[in-house]
């Protein structure tokens, strides 16, 4: 069995990659003395790819927000019964997940890995749907939308995307709305599915103390299709660089008005390394000027105008981007203030050089504890592996980083003309 082993020697790191013959590849990151093992099928299908031609067609085909995550639902649903249930006979702990760009299957066990992974296997490539379950499912995920629908934290949060963005769907929730999954049919879900799950759209993850080998040679015989498909083409309305509006604000039933706010970033169609290079130089600028050592961390937590939920992230995927920063307020319009007065100042005095060493030294030091947990590995793995690099990569990125850079990055994305307030309020 022919395999590679990308290893990282100045780290002690290393992974075995196989491909199959349908071009589906699988990843095996040893974790030696692990008692945990953890694995994970993915496809590279989210909430975001409403709009695509399927391979072997010319014409677009359109379906309704929501549909990847309905479809990881009904995956779950067997002829024979439901796949939880099996995997709660083997003793393991399955789950699913699907985001803007993603839908992951996974289970964790500490026994009887080969049964669960071929449990895993095997489900993913069988849907069994049916018009009586879609219906029946229709009504469990409205529930699930309802329930985010009522939280002030998920509504602050997806405010801001659509404040963002105008045309781009990262602007509407993941599990859709009561009115678009209404018009989901099992024919539309099959034709997801054949699209999207194709093998050479997906990723198989194990992560811990495995014989890869054994892995390899189970994906070998478990995997039913064979032959490679084309790529998919995923169509994404235009979208400019400037943001739909620069506030947005909803009035809902909670103690301490919540807020987020953020910057609209342009800067996504990068490739290889240059996508890390771009997340770490970001990342450690939003420590810079609003982690917990800055100085404007400390001014608004002495005005108590932020607390303990203040937190801040950055995205970048193929077609968008953008920094998020927020958690409870009682006046989150001062925070906004405070926020720009410090970009202006930082933006005239300069960065500093000893500050910046400290936190890239610091998220370095972050990144490499994270790399002792088995969901944190597999996790990120996978949406970079879809992105066209690795994990490991992080490390040489990291050892590279250069202060002028992060200086032109600072400028670039901290642009106050595409920032936007998202701010949630009691009724």
């Amino acid at each position: 069995m022919n395999f590679d082993t990308i290893e990282y020697k100045k780290y002690n790191e290393l992974f075995y990659r196989y491909e199959h013959s349908s071009g589906l590849n699988c990843i095996v990151i040893p974790k030696k003395g692990y008692y945990k093992k953890y694995a994970t099928f993915s496809t590279q299908y989210g909430s975001v790819d409403n709009e695509f031609v399927i391979p072997g067609e010319s014409k677009p085909t359109k379906v309704p927000d929501g549909i990847a995550h309905f479809l990881e639902h009904k995956l779950f649903e067997q002829k024979d019964g439901s796949v939880m249930d099996k995997f709660a006979a083997l003793g393991s702990k399955p789950n699913a997940f699907t985001s803007f760009n993603q839908t992951v299957y996974l289970f964790s066990c500490t026994d009887l890995f080969s049964e669960n992974f071929k449990l895993l296997l095997n489900f993913v490539q069988n849907p069994y749907i049916t018009d009586e379950s879609v219906e029946r499912e229709k009504k469990i995920i409205g529930q699930e939308i309802n329930m985010y629908r009522d939280d002030p934290g998920w509504r602050a949060n997806f405010n801001l995307l659509k404040a963002m963005y105008k045309n781009h769907p990262v602007r509407y929730d993941i599990a859709g709305t009561i009115d678009s999954i209404s018009e989901i049919t099992k024919e539309t879900l099959y034709k997801c599915y054949k699209t999207f799950y194709h093998p050479s759209n997906m990723l198989i993850t194990v992560v811990g103390d495995v014989d890869h080998i054994k892995v390899f040679e189970q994906v070998e015989n478990c995997i039913q299709t064979s032959d490679k498909s084309t790529e998919i083409k995923r169509i994404f309305p235009k979208e400019s660089s400037d943001i739909n509006k620069s506030y947005i604000e909803q009035n809902m039933p909670v103690s301490t008005p919540i807020f987020y706010m953020g910057f609209k970033d342009s800067n996504f169609d990068l490739e290889g390394d240059e996508i890390l290079r771009y997340e770490i130089a970001i990342k450690v600028l939003l420590s810079m000027l609003m982690g917990k050592s800055s100085r404007l961390y400390e001014e608004l937590y002495d005005k108590s105008l932020i607390n303990s939920s203040f937190e801040m992230d950055f995205s970048l995927e193929n077609s968008y981007a953008y920094s998020m920063f927020g958690g409870e307020s009682v006046n989150p319009e001062e925070v906004q203030d405070m926020v720009t007065k410090e970009i202006k100042l930082l933006k005239k005095q300069g960065l500093d050089q000893e500050n910046f060493n400290r936190l890239l030294n610091a998220s370095k030091g972050r990144f490499l504890r994270q790399l002792n947990s088995l969901e944190n590995i597999s996790r990120s793995f996978i949406n970079l592996y879809f992105k066209g690099v690795t994990l490991f990569d992080y490390l040489e990125v990291y050892d590279k980083m250069k202060f002028d850079y992060i200086t032109d990055v600072f400028d670039s994305h901290f642009d106050i003309k595409r920032m936007a307030l998202s701010v949630v309020k009691q009724k």
